[in-house]
């Protein structure tokens, strides 16, 4: 989905040129920033009984005589803080996503002065909103026809409004990377497919990308990462990314993921019940991902690692039983 800003006229927000208006209302009254030809759908409403001024309120209004746009929909978006807007935001796409609307315009009133964390999180809530797992589901549904989304800001606010906006992008193109992978049946996000990802990850973004397989983890002595593949044909990797942004020297931040691709329990086998549930044991490591990939994409000033150990644990006549006694990489013997 594409982001930018929109600076309103003098026309207001009447004037704003979207398929969709969604305007956030704050506060415990009619705003008195709201204009006259929105306000007369929303004052009525108010009296009526239709809408009230209590977070996640919503009225729908087509065709409103005097407003550009031919969808208005409002939504109560509580005290106007960040994580309320959010709320708000998500609320008001996820109303607009299955309808014709492509281009939508956002705007706020009640008095709230919008910032980079606003538009950081209408990023992340819309692209929230929007996602739907489609990787191995040729019957999902469409992808919505929404396609552009402009925040209705004021021109000093442009430059401010416009990074928050870029930065939401990073933050939710991660975050749905991370959702992507985890939601991937074990099959379509072994090992092998995990290391991929972390090397396509270098190839766009910089990363320094590095995979060892069974070999290089049996020269290092990790026996206890050895232990748990040992089970599995699917072959182990050990991958670790290192993300360079911050000065020479710098301590880096060290994020660990871990990377089961598929939990069995081994000899010791789960129950049956919700058993595919534990392809979600990857978790750790598609978050891991998604933070990298966000983190290089705002070329942040940190140095990061990223250690995801991946394999599957599976029974088999090779898989380690209970009571079997491995040495790990530090030398340390667990039962």
């Amino acid at each position: 989905m594409d982001f930018k800003t929109q600076v309103s006229g003098t026309g207001g927000l009447a004037g704003v040129s979207a398929d969709a208006l969604l305007v956030l209302v704050t506060g415990d009254k009619l705003p008195a920033d709201l204009d006259r030809a929105l306000a007369a759908v929303l004052a009525p409403a108010l009296e009526d009984g239709d809408f009230s001024c209590k977070a996640g309120q919503t009225l729908y209004a087509h065709r409103v005589t005097g407003v550009r746009a031919a969808r208005v929909l409002f939504v109560h978006a509580g005290d106007g803080s960040v994580k309320a807007w959010r709320k708000a935001v998500g609320a008001g796409v996820g109303l607009l996503k299955g309808g014709a609307t492509r281009q939508l315009a956002v705007a706020v009133v009640g008095g709230v002065e919008l910032g980079a964390a606003h538009a950081e999180a209408l990023v992340c809530a819309a692209e929230d909103a929007v996602y739907l797992y489609r990787q191995t589901k040729p019957s999902a549904p469409a992808a919505p026809r929404l396609r552009g989304l402009a925040l209705v800001c004021g021109k000093a606010q442009q430059s401010e409004i416009q990074a928050g906006l870029r930065r939401g992008q990073a933050v939710a193109a991660g975050v749905t990377l991370a959702r992507e992978l985890a939601n991937r049946p074990g099959n379509h996000a072994t090992p092998t497919v995990l290391a991929e990802q972390a090397k396509r990850l270098g190839k766009d973004f910089g990363l320094k990308v590095e995979v060892l397989d069974r070999k290089d983890a049996e020269k290092l002595g990790m026996g206890s990462f050895l232990a748990v593949a040992q089970g599995s044909q699917e072959p182990p990797k050990f991958i670790v990314a290192r993300w360079n942004g911050g000065a020479k020297g710098d301590a880096p931040v060290v994020l660990v993921g871990k990377g089961i691709t598929f939990d069995t329990g081994g000899i010791s086998i789960k129950p049956a019940a919700e058993m595919d549930e534990m392809k979600f044991d990857m978790g750790g490591a598609a978050s891991v991902l998604g933070t990298l990939r966000a983190v290089a994409e705002l070329k942040a000033k940190v140095n990061l690692i990223g250690i995801i150990p991946c394999c599957e644990n599976m029974p088999d006549g090779r898989a380690i039983k209970p009571g079997d006694v491995v040495t790990s990489m530090s030398g340390q013997t667990i039962e």
